[in-house]
């Protein structure tokens, strides 16, 4: 069985105080800690490409497991903000720089907030199909590539970052029964304008789509899964923003405890934002965790890791 032997997560150093910012947009401290929940936002250097982070995010995940290069059978990138003009694709960038073997499979997938958990299905299935042993997902996008500092709207919400997670044979984790969608008509919803090349976000229309649609999609999933809402220890959900969490955990009945908002440190890390919680805060009491990215596209995906 392929399952998830380890998960890290790379976060550069600098910071960017959106407290600090408040006033710019003429809103109070308040907004951005209760709304946003985003005090500080990760910000990669100006010299860092994707592909970089990529680099970082597998050297930490190499630090907390370590394993041979030469035994990663494939390795997958999980972006929409790739190194140039996503040609030639990051993880063969990725994969060069890494000096990985060259019996190495090495392709991106095209996701933004839901992307964790769908590659996370494609790789097992993909390992499972060929019998691949040992395989790296890695995540990031680095959105202050095509942030507008001037928009109130995502300029205090993003930050950079980027995962890397060990899929093997002798797993901690193992994945349930996932649940998908997607809703196109919606795409405008979270896009880069074509005209300005910057990212534009309408907030309200995510918020609406976010609070209609994903209670019920965790709820099918735990019910796919042959579970109760209680057997579930810990929501790790998309840190789209602390409002969008909380008011999904008050749509489920669930305590915020059980629903808890990470990112206020670091910030919204779209494809990264689940495996940052799963690298860094889980705990032993956690033994059945479900995982919902949800976002760009409009997309969403849901699935249930069980502690092996």
């Amino acid at each position: 069985m392929i399952g998830i032997e380890a998960t890290s997560i790379y976060l550069p150093e600098q910071r960017a105080n959106t407290l600090a910012r408040a006033s710019e947009f003429n809103v109070d401290e308040s907004f951005i800690i209760e709304k946003t929940g985003v005090t500080e936002a990760a910000v990669k250097s100006l010299d860092q490409e994707t592909s970089d982070l990529c680099v970082e995010a597998y050297k930490a995940l190499k630090k907390k497991t370590p394993f041979a290069d030469d035994e990663v059978g494939c390795l997958i990138v999980c972006t929409q903000n790739p190194d140039g003009y996503g040609l030639p694709h990051t993880s063969a960038i990725v994969h060069g720089k890494l000096g990985l073997p060259t019996s190495c499979a090495a392709f991106d997938i095209s996701l933004g907030c839901s992307g964790y958990v769908y590659s996370l299905n494609v790789i097992k299935a993909f390992m499972e199909a060929n019998d691949i042993r040992k395989g790296v997902l890695i995540t990031a996008d680095p959105y202050s590539k095509v942030l507008d500092n001037n928009d109130k709207n995502t300029s205090l919400l993003f930050g950079d970052g980027a995962s890397a997670t060990l899929l093997s044979e002798n797993p901690r984790w193992s994945l349930g029964k996932s649940v998908f969608g997607s809703d196109g008509t919606q795409a405008a919803g979270i896009q880069v304008d074509p005209g300005s090349q910057k990212l534009s976000m309408n907030g309200r229309a995510v918020f609406n789509f976010t609070a209609k649609v994903i209670p019920p999609v965790i709820r099918e999933t735990v019910e796919k899964n042959d579970l109760t809402m209680g057997e579930v220890d810990l929501y790790v959900l998309h840190q789209g923003s602390r409002y969008i969490v909380n008011a999904i955990a008050d749509r489920l009945g669930l305590p915020q405890s059980k629903v808890p908002f990470h990112a206020a440190c670091y910030g919204n890390l779209v494809s990264s934002s689940i495996p940052a919680i799963l690298a860094n805060d889980i705990e032993d009491k956690h033994k059945c965790v479900l995982i919902a990215g949800f976002g760009v596209g409009l997309s969403w995906a849901a699935s249930v890791l069980t502690k092996i």
